[in-house]
């Protein structure tokens, strides 16, 4: 007996309301396990240790930038930009698997057991694999992802300064934490869209909505993404994964999940994920798309009982909540205060030298309302000329969105205050 599927589902965004499925090939590749594994994926790692809400999934937000896109599309179509079927339909699986190649809480995995791969790494190589599954049908999705496709604007639709991926990610994550700072009218900025010279542009009047978005996106990254307490949290689970991978790389037996042990146990390079290195892409693609939150949450579990004092204790740590404190400023620790709170920490904790750097250590981080390597944000003037943000707004200047504010942490065990 054959059964007929109604692939042209409709989904209850909380974010957006009800939302479609833009085409049948699009809804096979969320049913897919690749693509359902985000479920299971928090869009913000441990943040919930912070906002209580926000324990949303980059699954969610995968559906919701692809609804942002198909609503893209169809404004830059409105206003004459030719976009075929064929590039529809390619851009929306782009941006619907952006994210597929994040691993557990986000991003601890790619700061820890894997050295020198990105999620966007990841994402292509899955990309790739469900390019060989379904014969080519992903070609043009991964030119575009890649943004080696000649019509460059699709790509700055997935990745750029006001791409679908960060209209979703601010608005979803300020709605799951509450934050409103970080709201955006994502709908007025879409709509705003055009296309110059086979580049994004936004119409004058939509400047406004635009000044909003920037701003919103830089007070996100320091209430949010950057809260102290999240880096604390999230600086605590790389350290036990840290050293997971070298209790596991001494040769000695860890309690993991099967998937888990194919990275703990093995150096995973950049080399593997193009048939160079020992291990053949598929082999990671597999292992990788076994992993999520859960893994880590498990072994947390056992190791917390593990006979390595440090395993166990960090374990516990992330287990309880029991976070280090934390200190932010503007400038680098000095020394002496690192080195007090080293000698500080191994007599309470008494742990051997080698070990302090699992408790107490100093680090940097960044905030940027702009990215760089990205086109800049230009305006369409109502004369049909197109001018950088900074020359026409009232409330932004070049040096304003270039600027990189760094701040410094400090984090140690709450025993030493």
């Amino acid at each position: 007996m054959v059964y007929l599927t109604n692939k042209r589902k409709i989904i209850n965004d909380p974010v957006y309301g009800f939302i479609s499925i833009p085409g049948d090939f699009v809804f096979d590749l969320i049913e897919h396990p690749w693509f359902q594994r985000l479920r299971n994926i928090k869009q913000l790692g441990l943040t919930s240790f912070v906002y209580p809400g926000a324990t949303h999934s980059r699954f969610q937000h995968g559906l919701g930038a692809l609804h942002l896109m198909n609503m893209a599309i169809a404004t830059l179509r409105s206003k004459g930009v030719l976009i075929s079927p064929v590039e529809e339909e390619a851009t929306l699986i782009a941006i619907l698997l952006h994210d597929a190649g994040h691993g557990p809480f986000s991003h601890a995995l790619e700061n820890s057991i894997i050295s020198g791969i990105t999620h966007e790494d990841l994402s292509l190589l899955l990309m790739r694999k469900l390019n060989e599954k379904y014969d080519g049908k992903l070609d043009l999705a991964i030119e575009i992802f890649t943004g080696t496709y000649y019509r460059k604007f699709l790509h700055e639709l997935i990745s750029g300064q006001m791409d679908m991926d960060r209209l979703d990610y601010l608005r979803r994550d300020s709605f799951f934490t509450g934050v409103i700072e970080g709201s955006v009218g994502s709908d007025r900025i879409i709509r705003m869209l055009n296309v110059v010279d086979d580049s994004l542009v936004v119409d004058e009047k939509g400047i406004y909505s635009l000044e909003k978005f920037i701003i919103a996106r830089r007070l996100m990254y320091w209430q949010v993404y950057m809260h102290k307490t999240v880096l604390s949290s999230e600086s605590l689970l790389v350290n036990i994964l840290k050293r997971a991978k070298e209790i596991a790389t001494e040769g000695n037996d860890l309690f993991t999940t099967p998937a888990l042990r194919f990275f703990l146990y093995n150096n995973i390079s950049h080399s593997d994920l193009t048939d160079e290195g020992e291990f053949t892409p598929g082999m990671i693609a597999l292992n990788f798309t076994r992993l999520d939150d859960s893994d880590i949450l498990v072994c947390a579990k056992y190791w917390a009982d593990h006979s390595d004092k440090v395993l166990s204790d960090l374990s516990g740590r992330l287990l309880r909540r029991d976070l280090f404190a934390i200190e932010l400023q503007n400038e680098p620790f000095t020394l002496k205060r690192v080195n007090d709170l080293t000698s500080l920490a191994r007599k309470l904790m008494d742990i051997d030298p080698g070990l302090t750097e699992y408790y107490v250590y100093t680090n940097s981080i960044s905030n940027l309302a702009y990215t760089p390597d990205a086109p800049v944000v230009r305006i369409l003037m109502k004369n049909g000329k197109t001018a950088d943000i900074s020359t026409v707004s009232d409330m932004f200047d070049h040096q304003f969105l270039s600027e990189r504010i760094t701040k410094y942490f400090l984090c140690y065990p709450k025993e030493c205050r």
